[in-house]
């Protein structure tokens, strides 16, 4: 049930969010061990920038401060291929705990969205 309450309020969100190549659509996956963003182009169908926690510089790191970095991560490797803003794609989870922390972390790396 709960898997089929997070699909229903993925869809949601996705029927009004689309990335395009100047304001890519950032996506984020959180699971029991990791956190995992990437920024997407739907127009052309292709990732322009990611990050996984198995990166050896997040691998260590507590779940919290792991996702923060990994946000600040994203946002350097976004500049480096131009992009400056962003569409938030919280993927149907709620924006508190990793997902904030992320996502605070993209700004801080300088990220707009």
């Amino acid at each position: 049930m709960k898997r089929v309450r997070r699909a229903r309020r993925r869809r949601r969100v996705r029927a009004r969010i689309r990335g395009t190549a100047e304001r890519p659509r950032l996506s984020v996956h959180r699971s029991n061990r990791g956190v995992q963003a990437q920024l997407i182009d739907d127009d052309a169908g292709r990732t322009l920038a990611h990050v996984v926690w198995t990166e050896p510089e997040l691998r260590n790191l507590g779940k919290m401060e792991q996702a923060r970095q990994a946000g600040k991560i994203l946002a350097e490797r976004a500049r480096a291929v131009g992009i400056e803003t962003c569409v938030f794609d919280r993927n149907g989870y709620r924006y508190h705990g990793r997902v904030r922390a992320l996502a605070e972390g993209a700004r801080e790396g300088g990220l707009r969205f």
